[in-house]
């Protein structure tokens, strides 16, 4: 069993923001859910520590890029893994996010929230220093 981690989910779908939420509590992970752009980057202002951020790209106001963009440029959620959570499976948008160095991409149609809960352990655990 995985030790628990601390996980900043964001994105505008509340549904599917409470269905990965439930899903990373069940397995016994701290969670934090954020429908807006301006409220997770105020929270993270706040030198939060936690272990994984998994955002969607498309949302009103400041999109996932602008997100991205931001962290990068501000030096927030150093030590986190950031991983994109999006239905934009368009090679361009994968590559325009590996240039904000994220540390995965899982397109939301084709992963379950058992496999985001795997591949957002691996990724946080195989990456550990």
């Amino acid at each position: 069993m995985a030790a628990p981690h601390t996980i900043f989910l964001l994105d505008d779908d509340r549904f599917l923001l409470n269905m990965y939420a439930a899903k990373f509590r069940n397995a016994g992970n701290t969670v934090e859910s954020f429908t807006s752009g301006r409220e997770l980057l105020a929270a993270l202002r706040e030198k939060p520590t936690f272990d994984a951020l998994l955002l969607d790209l498309i949302m009103p106001e400041l999109d996932g890029f602008e997100v991205l963009e931001t962290i990068r440029k501000d030096g927030l959620a150093e030590g986190a893994k950031i991983i994109v959570l999006s239905n934009q499976g368009q090679d361009p948008d994968i590559e325009k996010a590996k240039q904000f160095h994220v540390d995965g991409y899982i397109i939301k149609a084709s992963a379950i929230p058992s496999e985001v809960l795997e591949k957002t352990v691996r990724i946080i655990e195989n990456n550990a220093p």
